[in-house]
């Protein structure tokens, strides 16, 4: 592709993490990870040392970035819980809690829409194959992959919320 090897284009595919700093490459990494991997494969993918990497990886498990399993090798994973509670921490930093109140509505509505529809309470309790005789098959998948992302999303703007009605209850009350 012309324009993309240049300084001012993005670093290719294969390597997405050039030019970066080697935490982020480390960090980049395990991002990527999706089953416990061994620090030597993690500086391998990060293009450093393995020590490094390691050194990276003990400092993100104090985090809670990682999960750190014993064994031989030692392996880490990503931890999805911390990312999870870092995007509802964003999300009350980000918005009121009114505006968090509308989207929760929002996508309630959303939410009982599809129910409605696929007379269902969870996309999990559609039988696909059947709702296929009624609309194209690629729609219900859509839309019940829509439907499954609304109710994850509805959950954290809804902890979001509480977080953030928490916190305003404590500095009224202290």
């Amino acid at each position: 592709m012309a324009g993309t090897d240049g300084a001012d284009g993005p670093p290719p595919f294969d390597e997405p993490f050039t030019g970066d700093d080697v935490e982020q490459r480390v960090y980049g990494t395990i991002l990527q990870t999706r089953e416990p991997t061994a620090a030597s494969a993690i500086a391998d993918a990060a293009d450093c040392d393995p020590k490094t990497a390691r050194k990276y990886l003990e400092w993100f498990d104090d985090l809670g970035i990682v999960t750190r399993h014993d064994g031989r090798p030692v392996t880490y994973e990503r931890n999805d819980s911390y990312f999870e509670w870092r995007r509802i921490n964003q999300l009350a930093a980000e918005y009121t809690v009114e505006e968090l109140q509308a989207r929760v509505r929002e996508l309630t509505t959303r939410i009982d829409e599809y129910e409605a529809t696929y007379d269902a309470r969870s996309p999990a309790a559609v039988d696909a194959v059947a709702a296929a005789e009624e609309r194209p098959i690629d729609d219900v998948y859509e839309d019940l992959a829509d439907w499954a992302t609304a109710r994850e999303e509805r959950e954290r703007y809804e902890r979001a919320r509480q977080q953030h009605a928490g916190a305003q209850r404590d500095r009224t009350s202290g």
